[in-house]
Order: C-alpha cells, then sequence, then structure tokens
C-alpha cells in the first residue's frame, strides 16, 4: 500500500459518459482473452499488453494499473452436456429448442481484476477494503465505463429469441376491403408471376404475392412488399402456415417485423377461409431461417466448406474477426499486408509509427493503426497453434475451442470515419473499399511525406479518341489501380447447355416439381474476356477538328505495368428488365499472364493530333475560385459532389472541418445535391434540366449514387431504361464523367479534368507485364451490398483461405469464380 500511497496523485476518475480503452492494447491486440490480460492506465485510461506497459510507464511515469483479465475455468462434463446434439427447433438463442452456444463451450470465464504498481509488477488484490477511497471510485467508475473497443463475441451472452412476436398495432384497426375476393383452400399462385410457395395473403385486400428473394437467390421476386409499396396495405399472412389452432406467420410492412394479429382468425373469415380446416403445409420463416443458418456456407465452392481443411497458424496466417458485415474489410486487408511493399512501410516499420506518438494519439493516426493491424496480421502472436495440434492430421480444427485472430475495431471505425457507407454496419462492395483505403493511404504519405505503398499496384492508363471524320486523335491519362475485366454471356461456350438447364428449370418451377440438378454456369474463357478490354467502344463526342458531334473511336491501354496487378471480373450488370444482377459464371482465370498487348505502344508515324479547344470569352466576371483539394477530400468522405462544392464555397475555403461542419448542417435541406448557382457562373440546359426524384431511387437501388443516377438521367432525357444503360455502360468511367460535370465540361469525349492528363505520369513502376497469380477475393450472394466474401492467398506454393479468423490450407482453390484477382510480375 505504501507505493500506492505515493501514486495518488496520478490516479484520476475517468470522465464521466466517455469510453476507455480497457479491452485491448492500443499498441497490438492482447486484450483481457490473453495469456497476461490487459493494463489499463488510472491517469489516462489507455490499455496496454504485457509487452508495452512497462515502455509506457517508463515514458510517462504513470506506475497504477488496473490488470483486467479472463480467468479460464474448466466445465465439468456433467450428463447434460454429454447428451448426443439435439434438433434445432426454434430461432433463438440460449432457450430451450434454439441454438445452445452453452454445450460448444469446455469453460467459464471469470472477469479478474487487481491493481498493479510498475516498475516491480506488485499486486494489490481487488476487492480490497484498505484501498484509498480515490482508488475505490476510479475502479468502480473504470468498470462501469464503456468500453472504447466493443467486443466481438459477448462472453456470456443473454439469451434471445428470435420467435418472439408483438402484437401489431393494426390488429384491431386493420381495414378489409369488400371487394368480393375468397381465397380457395389450395391451388394458390403468385398474382404477378407463376411461383406457387413463399405466397403471402395481404390482409386488407386479399392479394397473393410472392415473398423476398433471399441472399443465395432463394425464396420469391419481391412481389408482396412491392404490393405494399404501392397500396400501403400493412398485414399479410403467409399461406402454407395457417393451422388450426389460428396461427400462422403474418408480417407488418410498416412496422417491418414478424408480428402477432391478434384478429387473425376474423381476418383470414372475410377472404372465406375457415381456419379449422387449414393445416400448415410450408415451413414458418422461423424454420427456413434455421435451415438457411444452419446450411448457407455448407455447400458453398467459395468457403471450401464441403472439404476437410487443415487450419495452419503462424506469422502470416492470423485471421480476423467478423464485426458483423465486415468481411470486404477482412479478405482487403489480408490481400494487401501480403505484399512486401505495405509489410516494409507498415510491418516493418510499426515500432517508429506507433511509438513517435504521444500514446493519446496512437488510437486516432491512421499510420499507426495500420502498423498495429499489420502486427495483428503478421507477428503470429495471435495464430499460436494449440498444444495437442498436428498438422499432418487430417481432422478439421474445432474452431468454438480455440482463440483466434484479431479484431479490426478501431481500425474499421477510423478508416470509416466520415464515410457515408463505410462507417456503417453494412456490406459493402470490396473494390470500391479498397480504393477508399488506397485514397486514405496516398492522403496520408502526401502528409507525412512517406513513400506510398500503394504505388505498388498503381499504374497508368492512356485512353485514345479518334475522330471518325478527321482522323485527328487526343490521348488522355489517368491512373487506376486495377483493371475491369468485362463479363459478357454472349462470350460462354456452353450457351446451349445453359439454355436447356435454363428451360428444364423454369418447366420444374412451372409444375411445382422438386428440381435438384447442379447448377449449370455459363463458361466464358478468360481470352473473351480479355479481347473484350482490347477492342475498340465507339461513343459520341464533340470534336476539336470537326467542330460538331461525331462518332469517336475509343480505346484503352496501359502506359505502365506495376509490380502487383489486380485484375477485376465485372460480375455484376444489369437484366432486360433493369434489375441488377450478378453474373454466376465460370471464367478461366491463369495462373500465369502476359498482357503484353495491353500496352500502349510509340505514337504512329503521321497521325494527325486533335486541336485544343478555344476557351470561349466570358463577359461575366470570374466565379469565386473553389479549393477543389477540400472538395475532393469531401468526396472521399462519401458526400455527394454538389455538397461539397457548397460547402466549401460558403465556408469561404477555410478549410475540411469547417466545410464538414456545414455539410452535417445541412445535408437536410432540400437542395443540397443540387447544382451550386454562384452570381457569375453560366448555367447551361444540362445543369437545369430537372429529374424525376421516383426515376433517381430507381437507379440507387441497382446500387449507383445519387450524383451518379441524376447525371444518367440528364444524360437521357429523363429516361429511366436509357439512362441505366447509360450508366452501366459508363460505369468505369463515372467519376471522371462528374467531374467533367463539376468543372463545366459539356461531352463526354477526350476532354481532360483534374483527374487526367495530356501528359502521362513517369513515377509508377514498370516492368515486364508477366504475372503469376498470386490471391483473390470471392464474394458469394445476388449483390455486392449483401452476402459474403473470402480470400485466397498463395503462399509458398500453397494456397491458403482466409475466410474471416479461419484460415486454412486451401483444397480446391475457386479459380473460376473470384471477383478481384492479385497477379505478381514474376520477376519480382
Amino acid at each position: 500500500m505504501e507505493k500506492l500511497q505515493k501514486e495518488l496523485s496520478r490516479i484520476k476518475l475517468p470522465p464521466s459518459g466517455e469510453a476507455i480503452y480497457k479491452d485491448e492494447c492500443i499498441y497490438s491486440f492482447d486484450s483481457p482473452d490473453s495469456d497476461t490480460g490487459v493494463y489499463v492506465c488510472m491517469n489516462t485510461f489507455l490499455g496496454f499488453g504485457r509487452p508495452h506497459v512497462e515502455r509506457y510507464s517508463e515514458r510517462t511515469g504513470n506506475k497504477v494499473f488496473l490488470h483486467r483479465f479472463w480467468k479460464k475455468r474448466e466445465r465439468p462434463i456433467t450428463v447434460k452436456n454429454a447428451e448426443p446434439d439435439k434438433k434445432i427447433a426454434r430461432l433463438a438463442i440460449g432457450v430451450e429448442g434454439g441454438f445452445n452456444t452453452d454445450d460448444k463451450k469446455k469453460v467459464d470465464y471469470i472477469m479478474t481484476i487487481c491493481i498493479i504498481i510498475l516498475p516491480d509488477f506488485d499486486i494489490i488484490p481487488y476487492p480490497n477494503p484498505d484501498l484509498p477511497t480515490l482508488v475505490q471510485q476510479c475502479i468502480t467508475a473504470m468498470e462501469k465505463a464503456d468500453s472504447t473497443v466493443n467486443i466481438v463475441t459477448d462472453i456470456n451472452p443473454a439469451p434471445w429469441d428470435g420467435e418472439l412476436r408483438s402484437v401489431s398495432r393494426f390488429s384491431e384497426t386493420l381495414t378489409q376491403l369488400d371487394n368480393g375476393v375468397k381465397i380457395p383452400p389450395k391451388g394458390w399462385q403468385c398474382s404477378l408471376c407463376c411461383l406457387t410457395d413463399n405466397l403471402w395473403l395481404n390482409l386488407t385486400d386479399g392479394t397473393i404475392s410472392c415473398g423476398r428473394r433471399q441472399l443465395d437467390g432463394s425464396g420469391g421476386n419481391n412481389h408482396a412488399i412491392d404490393h405494399y409499396k404501392i397500396t400501403d396495405y400493412p398485414l399479410s399472412v403467409k399461406l402454407g402456415t395457417i393451422t388450426p389452432q389460428g396461427k400462422a406467420d403474418v408480417y407488418s410492412y410498416s412496422e417491418d417485423d414478424m408480428v402477432i394479429d391478434s384478429q387473425l382468425v376474423k381476418h383470414l373469415a372475410h377472404f372465406g377461409i375457415n381456419v379449422s380446416l387449414m393445416e400448415k403445409t410450408e415451413k414458418t420463416m422461423a424454420e427456413l431461417e434455421i435451415d438457411y443458418n444452419q446450411r448457407m456456407w455448407e455447400y458453398s465452392r467459395l468457403t471450401e466448406s464441403s472439404q476437410k481443411l487443415v487450419a495452419i497458424f503462424g506469422p502470416g496466417y492470423t485471421g480476423l474477426h467478423n464485426l458483423g458485415n465486415s468481411c470486404y474489410l477482412n479478405s482487403v486487408v489480408q490481400i494487401l499486408f501480403h505484399m512486401p511493399q505495405f509489410v516494409n512501410c507498415y510491418f516493418k516499420k510499426a515500432e517508429e509509427l506507433m511509438f513517435s506518438l504521444d500514446p493519446t494519439e496512437v488510437c486516432k493516426d491512421f499510420d499507426a493503426q495500420m502498423a498495429k493491424l499489420s502486427i495483428g496480421l503478421l507477428s503470429g502472436r495471435y495464430s499460436i497453434a494449440p498444444d495437442d495440434f498436428d498438422p499432418h492430421s487430417t481432422e478439421e480444427v474445432n474452431y468454438d475451442e480455440l482463440e483466434y485472430g484479431v479484431a479490426p475495431t478501431l481500425f474499421r471505425r477510423l478508416v470509416g470515419k466520415g464515410h457515408i457507407e463505410f462507417s456503417t454496419k453494412k456490406q459493402q462492395d470490396a473494390i470500391e473499399y479498397l480504393e477508399h483505403l488506397v485514397k486514405t493511404i496516398e492522403r496520408n504519405c502526401k502528409k507525412t511525406g512517406r513513400e506510398d505503398p500503394g504505388h505498388c499496384f498503381k499504374f497508368g492508363v492512356s485512353d485514345k479518341f479518334e475522330c471518325s471524320a478527321t482522323g485527328c486523335v487526343r490521348y488522355v491519362y489517368r491512373t487506376d489501380i486495377y483493371v475491369p475485366l468485362p463479363i459478357n454471356l454472349d462470350d460462354a461456350s456452353n450457351k446451349e447447355e445453359v439454355a436447356d438447364y435454363t428451360k428444364r428449370k423454369e418447366a420444374a418451377e412451372k409444375s411445382n416439381d422438386k428440381f435438384s440438378e447442379d447448377v449449370v454456369r455459363s463458361i466464358i474463357p478468360f481470352e473473351k474476356c480479355f479481347g473484350r478490354i482490347l477492342g475498340a467502344e465507339t461513343i459520341k463526342a464533340h470534336s476539336e477538328a470537326a467542330n460538331a458531334k461525331v462518332d469517336m473511336e475509343r480505346t484503352t491501354r496501359m502506359t505502365s505495368f506495376p509490380d502487383n496487378l489486380f485484375i477485376q471480373l465485372v460480375r455484376f450488370g444489369v437484366t432486360e428488365k433493369w434489375e441488377p444482377v450478378k453474373y454466376d459464371v465460370s471464367v478461366d482465370m491463369p495462373e500465369v499472364l502476359d498482357i503484353s498487348a495491353l500496352r500502349r505502344g510509340p505514337t504512329p508515324a503521321g497521325e494527325k493530333a486533335m486541336p485544343e479547344s478555344t476557351p470561349k470569352a466570358d463577359p461575366k466576371p470570374a466565379a469565386p475560385v473553389i479549393d477543389e483539394e477540400i472538395v475532393q477530400q469531401l468526396l472521399e468522405m462519401g458526400f455527394p459532389v454538389e455538397g461539397c462544392r457548397k460547402a466549401v464555397h460558403h465556408t469561404q475555403n477555410s478549410g475540411l472541418d469547417t466545410a464538414t461542419n456545414w455539410i452535417m448542417e445541412h445535408m437536410a435541406d432540400a437542395d443540397f445535391d443540387q447544382p451550386l448557382r454562384l452570381p457569375s457562373s453560366a448555367t447551361n440546359d444540362t445543369e437545369s434540366a430537372s429529374v424525376n426524384p421516383e426515376s433517381v431511387v430507381m437507379l440507387e437501388s441497382m446500387g449507383f449514387t445519387t450524383a451518379q443516377a441524376k447525371l444518367g438521367l440528364k444524360k437521357t432525357q429523363n429516361n429511366l431504361e436509357r439512362a441505366a444503360d447509360w450508366l452501366f455502360s459508363h460505369q468505369e468511367e463515372l467519376e471522371l464523367l462528374l467531374k467533367q460535370e463539376v468543372e463545366g465540361a459539356k461531352n463526354i469525349g477526350p476532354a481532360t479534368t483534374a483527374a487526367t492528363s495530356t501528359i502521362p505520369r513517369t513515377d509508377y513502376t514498370d516492368g515486364e507485364p508477366k504475372y503469376e497469380l498470386a490471391g483473390f477475393i470471392s464474394h458469394m450472394g445476388t449483390s455486392v451490398h449483401v452476402g459474403h466474401y473470402v480470400c485466397h492467398i498463395k503462399k509458398e506454393g500453397q494456397w491458403i483461405i482466409y475466410n474471416d479468423a479461419k484460415v486454412c490450407k486451401s483444397v480446391h482453390p475457386p479459380l473460376d469464380l473470384g471477383y478481384l484477382y492479385l497477379y505478381r510480375r514474376v520477376d519480382s
């Protein structure tokens, strides 16, 4: 106690209502779960693992820490947990008939805390009646305070019952139309399609519609919810789940939940349904969800879950916890940190990046968090094999019994801060996240003067525009980080087989027969996709040489070849009904690749250059200058371009923080994302054209941003179908076109913007265009905004699968089903 008394002046109470760093070391991923626990400073309330607490104490002079760790106690085997597994009958956790997580645990956890005084690590047990009042109050407040790091898996989760339902507020007051509709006891079919199962009866007008489409493509065609959006009739009952006892699945679209209809028998009788004669013929939603949760990933080639996968441990084989739809992040950072350039930049310089900062700044600094993440993934400290692990065994590791992987909670929060999409817990597009992360890295490297590791996969792109009327050409240069490889179903080598399979499947669905054939995917040769990149595209654009809008032929080539090359298979497009679709195709991506044909050669002799455009004199005074650098930073946060320009203009270029605050205060303004009107700026017809708000919503549902949707509608005179077609055909250059729109460009041709140049960059790595496959990210699901991502990485000749926290040797890597591929130069 004497040592503690000497340090009382340094002990503080944590700020009321503020979270503290008590569940994870700020320099590593040590936590109370680790063997040595975590040490929380009772002055700054920062947490430290055992390897870092001494250095911190010596640096700051703070010596008193609250030591927190989970003490494990073996659970004795009882008759109860020796019983065979019971059938899951309820969509619930921790209740009778539901998923019982306790059965998987062989240990109990007890949080143990004590006071540690450095440098000798003197221990003062807690609770202790002899502790000074200030220390008692500090510990009580620290334990009550929220943690800045959300624990991924609660040690003792409360029971959860997914079948508990509330009585709908519409039960007693539901309006039912006297429209003469009577529902037969069987033989139902969706009123808008041929589906005969997963049908829902609207309890207001008696319309029968199919249910929602599920993540794996099963389910209905969303006609029931579409009917609600049109009519606003709130309650529907699932046909086939009605029992003689008057129970059934009832969904309230207005309340967005499964509910209880206290007047269900009466409401069904209105449409001629006698519940006493009904029998349950379909699974309830809870039963379907149980089946879905148990089988969802078991058959997927992407996760290789049908194979017996052997776990692998050690440096570079550390998994990442899924924090809730964070698999896109996990896959991207695993790929990046297996590039030598990122290892050298962050892992090998981690000491400098983290310990050169004041400890209170570490959790807010991007480079420090990248360094911390690299230590978590590459040190091997969080990927230690169990004592009884046999690397030669074919037995699967029970991951439920292991403590493995790291949780990138602070990293996710920091990188996503201020971004409309990445600050949420929604599923995201892995490629969009890669682009955002690369921009963040580039911005931080410019700020600190450090070398940008992202240069290892950046390359120059040259777009050549040739005027069909005069033969004059213009070259426009830009930078990119991946090559988009287009997919066209017309290129499939097995079109007849796919057509026959589709006919058989549709016939089975029409006759309500069971269809259990294996999926027949379109097989598209890589050469066909690559050939489409090499080909030319014809666009309409203004030619300075012809002084008219003419056909222009555009060809795209690379001006440099990076050490690491990302190739995207463009698996997402639009159907004939203008609905977003994922192309479930097989593309035989080569393991060795030569892309020499993509290099932009020397300018041909005698080629005529396009005349430079002559700016017209503007009789009006120049518009106020807007700082485009601040605009770009705001754009990278995910705000609409016009809102960004308004923020910078109205805050008079005073800085990023001021502009951000302006946006937060004006986001709800009706004209927030409308074009900025400056007194001295000319307004052209395109800018002034109004767009149909409903069409904007439809295009947003296809995955386009508000700004992109409006641009597409402006370019096609508000024609929704043409706008969707235009957007999908220009999706690789939408950012460029938006920038041109902002800068007042009137044509989509070879004009240059801040993102492009008429002079190619020469500072990117260039070398032989011969590559070998080093890794790939795969996506399962019907949209980039739902589903699951995994990645495969080739290490020392062996393919490894990284499926969130699970890291195993791959047996059959699905090379043909990837979404984003990483190739490494053969000689690098």
